[in-house]
């Protein structure tokens, strides 16, 4: 517990408070809160004995002239401390040409708030409707978060030459029956521990959750629920709905629980936050926190006052402005030191580089405030560098620090695998983590976060098995979701009895599996792809809190080839001998080093025609050890490709480690179990790849 100065105490017995922190704070004796609002004429707190109270049990009116220093309102309230419920009101002008939307009737979340229940009768329509929100409105808790025992916890800082990442749902993990997670930990951070041993055994070294923070779960179509959380509420407080417990402070014990046992097991948590847009929407939209202190500070607006859209969502964050510059900050940090965890992937990052006027700006303030924090510094940084507006910065997002979700290895290596024309060039950069992108900035390799999949899109097993997206469950007729999506049924829309087919996306997914985690960069893999999880052709399922959007646990037995295919994969990937030489070389010093051979079909005679369908490489590891002859054939037909001589290769033998056409287990060996090969020629079948490697003794 904190003990204040002599000062503070005074002002602590005339109830004024202070300024500093922002939000709710416990000191011994009471709680100081302070609450930003620069053009509201008045503040009121109110205190609530519990969740689905209808009326506050005590409304605290802050005088202007004694609660008020610059534009932070503050008062200290004795005799309360964790877990009192509380929120705001506050009057001011309603003037929607000015950009000011002040509601004096709405019961407004804490910004600074580390804690939010949610009562049961939650309404999101009240909240855009005119009159009174008590009964039905989310609440700020009172929360301390220094008492929790993290037992010498700390951020890991694994370096991205070792890291393997999952982008996950926290819910969706554990919420199919099938999970074997008792029901009442089903979908929370209790039953993610549960499931840590399957992660670890599966090679994973980072998770990167789907939003966590608050959001609104009614921010979706009408008889559905927001499932995958891009409709944050708070920046602070973690979902109390992936809790299992009940209490309005249980969530955060739950989530530190969570972060702790995953360390323990050497997986970082990383995690997807949005800081671009709001669940408050358009102008149409409710008022639950940000709108009702100063909607002109926190969001971008035209010149008629009305909201400027980059996010898709109705609104987009005026992160550039410096209160928000300072809350996005304070966000970070509190998530660092306080939850401990080891990194953010930022949603629709290139909005952070927009001014308030939604301009491109040259030195974005927040991108350069996160570059230099020095409580941010070995933080895994990673952008979304795009945004819904049109700005794509995959390449020239600004900063040392970041890395970047490369979208171009998504589109690239999708164009490639299914067979375009004119993609041999393109997807042969991708494999060497896009130098074409990134080899200007003399950064390291692991820049690129190499994706096939992710949340937003198709599945693996989709990806293979859709040409179309099919997202009537959505209720939007079909509209929402991409319809660029670079994939290919294989013959057939949608599930099929013909084994011709089926074993073509079986070899299809194995070619995306491997070319994600054999290429340079940083592989990340959406969870549910080692078993081919399906969304039914879903290419959008934010809105499915069901099994369309859960991942269906029996899926393992039945595509466990996929699932050793992946976890072989995954360890082979850890043991490269070149790591540690890796960590300290630029992409370019790494490419200049490398000794590599391109080959096509005949030794030395790469085909980089526009209706080339295949590509060879001998690549040697830096201890030259090891020599990799990579063999891709993303033609329809058989081909055979020469072999270079072994009798030039350490050990004088090819032995085979991936070929991607058979059927387990011969489809990948474990690294000590190899299959010697026949010199001179290897045929592989169309639509293939095949490693072999020459070992020296």
């Amino acid at each position: 517990m904190t003990t204040l100065p002599e000062t503070t105490e005074l002002f602590c017995e005339l109830n004024k408070g202070n300024t500093s922190p922002l939000g709710a704070t416990v000191y011994h004796g009471g709680v100081n809160f302070s609450v930003f609002s620069r053009d509201c004429t008045s503040v009121e707190l109110l205190l609530f004995d519990h969740v689905d109270a209808a009326h506050p049990s005590r409304v605290i009116q802050l005088d202007p002239k004694y609660n008020r220093t610059y534009h932070y309102w503050h008062t200290f309230v004795p005799g309360i401390g964790s877990g009192q419920l509380y929120g705001y009101r506050v009057t001011g002008p309603f003037a929607p040409e000015r950009g000011l939307r002040f509601d004096p009737e709405k019961l407004l979340v804490d910004p600074y708030g580390r804690a939010v229940a949610v009562p049961a009768g939650y309404d999101r329509g009240v909240a855009c409707r005119p009159g009174a929100n008590l009964a039905c409105a989310m609440k700020s808790v009172v929360a301390d978060p220094r008492g929790y025992d993290w037992e010498g916890d700390q951020p890991l800082k694994r370096p991205y030459s070792r890291t393997i990442i999952y982008e996950m749902h926290v819910a969706a993990f554990t919420k199919h029956p099938s999970s074997a997670v008792a029901p009442e930990r089903r979908g929370t951070y209790a039953g993610l521990i549960e499931k840590i041993p399957y992660l670890k055994e599966l090679g994973i070294t980072a998770v990167e959750l789907l939003p966590v923070f608050q959001f609104d779960p009614h921010d979706a179509p009408f008889g559905l629920y927001n499932f995958w959380g891009y409709s944050p509420v708070s920046f602070f407080a973690p979902h109390a709905a992936y809790s299992s417990r009940r209490d309005p402070l249980g969530p955060l014990d739950e989530f530190r629980d969570m972060v702790k046992a995953l360390h323990k097991a050497g997986i970082e948590v990383i995690l997807d936050v949005v800081f671009n847009h709001t669940s408050e929407g358009s102008h149409d939209g409710p008022t639950f926190s940000f709108r009702g202190f100063g909607n002109d500070v926190y969001y971008m607006l035209a010149e008629d006052g009305s909201p400027i859209d980059h996010s898709g969502c109705g609104n987009t964050f005026n992160a550039n402005h410096h209160v928000v510059r300072r809350l996005i900050i304070d966000s970070l940090h509190y998530w660092v030191k306080e939850m401990h965890v080891d990194g953010f992937r930022f949603d629709l990052a290139s909005i952070l580089s927009r001014d308030s006027a939604g301009h491109p700006l040259k030195n974005p303030p927040i991108l350069w405030d996160i570059e230099s924090d020095p409580a941010l510094a070995g933080i895994k940084l990673i952008a979304e560098a795009w945004d819904a507006g049109g700005l794509y910065q995959v390449g020239s997002f600004i900063g040392d620090s970041w890395k970047e979700w490369n979208g171009e290895f998504r589109d690239d290596v999708r164009r490639f695998i299914k067979g375009d024309n004119g993609s041999i060039s393109r997807f042969v950069s991708r494999l060497l983590a896009s130098p074409d992108i990134y080899g200007h900035q003399e950064r390291e390799p692991e820049q690129s976060i190499n994706f096939i999949t992710c949340h937003d899109g198709f599945t693996l097993n989709d990806l293979v098995s859709y040409d179309r997206k099919h997202n009537e469950a959505n209720g939007e007729q079909n509209r929402d979701g991409a319809d660029l999506n670079l994939s290919w049924n294989c013959g057939v829309e949608g599930p099929t009895q013909n084994q011709a087919i089926e074993e073509l996306r079986q070899r299809q997914v194995k070619n995306f599996l491997a070319v994600t985690l054999l290429a340079l960069g940083t592989p990340m893999l959406l969870m549910g792809d080692e078993a081919r999880r399906t969304q039914l052709g879903n290419n959008n399922a934010y809105c499915q809190d069901n099994e369309i959007g859960w991942f269906d646990w029996s899926l393992l037995e039945r595509h466990a080839d996929i699932h050793r295919f992946t976890r072989l994969l995954i360890a082979a990937r850890l043991m490269r001998d070149d790591t540690t030489l890796m960590e300290s070389l630029t992409l370019n010093q790494l490419l200049r080093q490398a000794k590599l051979e391109w080959h096509g079909v005949r030794l030395g005679a790469p085909d980089w025609s526009h209706e080339s369908h295949s590509i060879a490489l001998t690549a040697w590891s830096a201890s030259r050890r090891v020599v990799f002859h990579y063999m891709i054939n993303a033609f329809w037909k058989p081909l055979s490709f020469a072999l270079p001589s072994p009798r030039k290769m350490p050990g004088g033998t090819w032995y085979r480690w991936i070929d991607t056409s058979r059927e387990a287990p011969e489809d990948i060996a474990p690294w000590d179990a190899l299959t010697p090969v026949a010199n001179g020629s290897y045929r592989l079948v169309g639509r293939s790849l095949v490693v072999l490697v020459a070992l020296a003794p």
